[in-house]
């Protein structure tokens, strides 16, 4: 995960605790990957809710295109940036409680009408997945993104047909 001071950020990538980084660290790298500038915010729900609220007021007009929210337990502050901003949300659930995300999970999916956010899959994938579906909001008016996207989307597939080859191997 690399420092993203000189590119202009256009995903946050926020949690609710320190806590939440190995989870949250992935979506960084998939958007190291794809270069695009982001920042990584502590942010709680219900500690620093002041905080949060001034953060989801503030993001767009820094630039933030998408905000990617990741917290476990309650996890309510995918939902609260929501409320607070019209930029896109994409909950990340983490499995941090003996509950093992389902808490998490339940809490980012079950948005009143009126204050969506796209809810992902508990854990690690889901923290790729979402910032995967920001590469893809991002590359509907980036040109450069999508082709970038689109090579991404080509080396999944040849690395899923190379797999296949090498199975092929080792049953003849």
């Amino acid at each position: 995960m690399k420092a993203k001071t000189a590119k202009k950020v256009l995903v946050s990538v926020v949690m609710g605790s320190d806590s939440d980084l190995p989870v949250m660290s992935e979506a960084a790298k998939i958007l190291d990957e794809f270069n695009i500038g982001y920042e990584l915010v502590i942010t709680s729900a219900h500690r620093t809710p002041q905080r949060t609220k001034k953060f989801s007021h503030e993001a767009a007009n820094r630039g933030v295109k998408v905000i990617i929210a990741g917290a476990g337990a309650a996890a309510h502050l995918a939902g609260v940036i929501a409320s607070h901003t019209k930029l896109p949300v994409i909950g990340v659930p983490i499995n941090s409680t003996a509950l093992n995300g389902l808490d998490a999970l339940l809490s980012t999916v079950q948005m009143p009408c009126g204050v969506p956010v796209a809810g992902m899959a508990i854990g690690t994938s889901g923290a790729k997945n979402a910032a995967l579906l920001a590469v893809r909001m991002l590359a509907l008016s980036n040109k450069n993104l999508a082709i970038k996207l689109n090579s991404y989307v080509v080396k999944m597939a040849k690395d899923v047909h190379k797999k296949q080859e090498k199975l092929s191997c080792l049953k003849s």
